[in-house]
């Protein structure tokens, strides 16, 4: 115990008699040492004293679509350390094809009484599925906030990526690189994101280049829907491809593979999201980085001023991706001035 004490006070920086006293609940110590006490135990892996432990101040619902792609498990974590922070806990459940469906998991977090659910790339991101059911559960008083999608008259928080910009940071980037025939692989056309992507692209690609009949396919957001839709974009003669999602860029890099083509030199590819591991990926990837921690603070503290009883802003909060720019983009073939190429502002290398 001696050493643990020891241990403790070093790492919060306090004495070993006033860890004793946090530790046993005697008073005679400020808040902020307290909670000093109280962090030094949670990094050093020690488990707080039962009468410690925070109680929880009710559950959250978090419903995603599936855990295979990284970015899911990337807002999973930054929503429910959020939420952790301010006592909440969070039942995370997953929606993906063939199991149980978003309808079902939300009647489920109903029954046991969760204070909201923050749904990401839900139902509401795709515009062929009925509204009615967000409009149902606030009419309940539930309150609930969505992410990555947008419903016309749904009275609720809407958190984005801003889809358009992140089309015109990557074509701007590869334009300067000296690319005009770039193609766009996307996943379905009914997603609310897809047609922000496209639409952004569109925009990008006349500024750029001035072309107005640029290649677009769409198929889905896994690597295998990466390959085929850069596939056909190959077969037009592309030089460069900026995807709808990480995973369908490392599709699009198999593509390239398969036809003997070397990423970046013979072909330019662009990711969607700055996944977990992409930056270690073969060649890393460059890619457009959504601001997930800052979304996922955001969403929460929008849905606990519902829950308190504040109205949060109806409007929707976009936020602003970020060029990462790694190995997978060069310049078109072999310029000798490739190393001059200036590269657009907006943009981070990592």
């Amino acid at each position: 115990m001696r050493a643990r004490l020891a241990d403790i006070a070093a790492q919060a920086g306090v004495s070993e008699a006033t860890v004793s006293r946090v530790l046993n609940g005697k008073p005679g110590v400020s808040p902020a040492t307290r909670q000093a006490v109280l962090t030094a135990l949670d990094v050093l892996g020690y488990e707080r004293p039962s009468r410690l432990r925070r109680r929880s101040a009710g559950l959250v619902g978090l419903i995603l679509p599936e855990l295979d792609n990284p970015i899911f498990p990337a807002f999973a974590q930054a929503i429910e350390t959020t939420l952790a922070q301010h006592g909440y806990t969070a039942v995370l459940c997953t929606s993906r094809p063939g199991s149980v469906g978003e309808d079902e998991y939300t009647e489920l977090l109903l029954e046991r009484g969760v204070s909201g659910i923050v749904f990401v790339s839900g139902l509401h991101s795709d515009s062929s599925a009925d509204p009615a059911r967000y409009q149902r559960l606030v009419e309940r008083g539930l309150p609930i906030v969505l992410i990555n999608g947008y419903v016309e008259g749904i009275d609720a928080p809407f958190i984005s990526t801003d889809e358009e910009a992140a089309m015109e940071l990557a074509v701007a980037h590869l334009a300067a690189l000296g690319h005009t025939r770039i193609g766009l692989a996307v996943g379905p056309e009914r997603y609310v994101p897809t047609k922000r992507k496209i639409s952004g692209f569109r925009r990008a690609m006349a500024a750029q280049t001035g072309a107005e009949d640029v290649p677009i396919e769409c198929s889905l957001f896994s690597v295998e829907g990466g390959a085929a839709a850069a596939g056909r974009l190959l077969d037009q003669g592309v030089t460069a491809i900026v995807c709808g999602s990480d995973l369908m860029a490392l599709g699009a890099i198999r593509a390239a593979r398969q036809r003997d083509l070397d990423v970046p030199r013979d072909v330019s590819v662009v990711g969607f999201d700055d996944s977990p591991l992409v930056a270690f990926t073969d060649p890393p990837l460059t890619t457009v980085r959504q601001a997930v921690t800052a979304m996922g603070q955001a969403a929460v503290q929008a849905l606990l001023d519902e829950v308190g009883g504040a109205r949060a802003s109806r409007s929707e909060f976009l936020f602003c991706p970020e060029l990462v720019v790694r190995g997978s983009t060069g310049a078109v073939g072999d310029r000798p001035d490739a190393d001059r190429v200036t590269l657009p502002h907006q943009l981070a290398v990592d």
